[in-house]
């Protein structure tokens, strides 16, 4: 008999965002109800002890009892419960130095860990993650940053409203110049976002048509790697040339820069990939990008108008293209830089909603089936306080000492 724990987030700021909703998990217990689920007590979760209790689940103070625990985000050392399996995003797996004593302590306490990065089908495509609302946040929350520094409409806070729906009513009510937007990308992120440009009624053209034509009212291109990067041999190959070898690629990205008003950053950033926009190019007089959401929010690295991450209390600030350094979003020559690091944090609701579905999808199954697809042991990172062969490149990052 399997018991899962859905687990409070201890981590701060406090984030309200949970694996599966009341509505999920009792999707999860009529799928197999074998399954033993209790929730952890929490007062700052979306959804209430109460709406848990009313859904049917047992609500407690203590989860120690349980197998498996779910949370979203890291959970404090202190906290962790020896010989458990754990859900959560721990960022580790890129090496991230802060998070460095948290893996020794997973392997000291002999935890299984399956980060939700991990989660990933054969080919290593991710199966589950919250980008779809990050792409949803970050458009608005451009949006709202094109309304304040030209003084034209004032959008309220994403954090502020209820859900999507909501997020698109706001937008349905501004008026926008004919302006260029451009979305880089091709997976969750940029639906996200695409879904509310589409939402808006905003024309979708032709990289062609972006690129010659003027237009009367607002529009936007979709474009994807081999359309902002060009190999330097000038051969035109695949999208997987690009992945395996974009250490022979240059940026092709000024041609869009050029023409573009609002850039919409929803691309993923592979090791090695020529950067998008340097310094140098947006200090040239034809770049004319004048607002950033950055959704993939690379710091120092592929967009460079984004210098550091910014919060949801303080969304928005200026990089000044001339002087490389950040200035008061309304100071003239800034390029106004959205760069949320944890968006769907704002949308908590959907995001939470949309994790759940799937999570009951391509995870719980797993439990119940032999792991069939190897979801389970790919995703995971550590067993009987050593890391699996398939994470056994973080030894040495393990090794080190702060």
């Amino acid at each position: 008999m399997m018991k899962f724990g859905i687990i409070k987030e201890r981590k701060n700021p406090p984030d309200r965002r949970v694996v599966f909703s009341p509505a999920k998990l009792q999707e999860f217990q009529k799928q197999f109800s074998n399954a033993i689920i209790k929730v952890e007590s929490s007062d700052i979760r979306v959804f209430s002890d109460e709406a848990y209790r009313k859904a049917g689940f047992e609500v407690v103070n203590d989860v120690s009892d349980c197998d498996v625990l779910l949370g979203v985000k890291e959970v404090p050392k202190e906290a962790l419960i020896p010989n458990k399996k754990y859900f959560f995003f721990s960022h580790t797996i890129k090496k991230q130095p802060y998070n460095r004593r948290l893996l020794q302590v997973i392997l000291e306490k002999k935890i299984e860990l399956y980060d939700h990065e991990t989660i990933v089908k054969d080919n290593g495509a991710r199966l589950i993650g919250f980008g779809r609302y990050a792409g949803i946040v970050g458009a608005y929350n451009g949006f709202r940053a094109i309304g304040l520094k030209n003084k034209t409409f004032n959008l309220p806070k994403a954090e502020s409203l209820t859900d999507q729906k909501s997020l698109i009513s706001e937008l349905k009510n501004i008026e926008l110049p004919a302006i260029k937007i451009l979305l880089t990308g091709s997976g969750k992120v940029a639906y996200g976002a695409k879904e509310m440009l589409d939402a808006m009624a905003i024309k979708k053209v032709s990289v062609n048509s972006y690129l010659k034509d003027t237009f009367t009212e607002p529009v936007y291109c979709l474009v994807d790697v081999l359309d902002y990067n060009k190999r330097k041999d000038g051969q035109v190959i695949d999208n997987k040339d690009f992945y395996n070898h974009p250490e022979n690629y240059m940026s092709d990205f000024n041609r869009f820069a050029k023409v573009t008003d609002y850039f919409i950053a929803g691309h993923f950033f592979g090791d090695g990939s020529p950067f998008l926009y340097t310094k140098e190019d947006a200090k040239s007089p034809d770049f004319k990008i004048k607002f950033v959401a950055d959704i993939s929010c690379d710091i120092d690295g592929p967009v460079a108008s984004t210098i550091r991450p910014s919060t949801i209390a303080d969304p928005i600030y200026g990089y000044n293209p001339k002087t490389g350094s950040e200035v008061g979003f309304n100071h003239e020559s800034a390029i106004v830089v959205m760069a949320v690091d944890n968006l769907p944090c704002e949308l908590p609701k959907d995001a939470s909603e949309g994790f759940g579905s799937l999570f009951l999808e391509n995870v719980i199954p797993a439990f119940f089936n032999n792991d069939k697809k190897g979801v389970l042991s790919r995703a995971k990172m550590t067993e009987n306080g050593k890391l699996t062969p398939r994470y056994s490149y973080l030894q040495e990052f393990v090794d080190t000492k702060d």
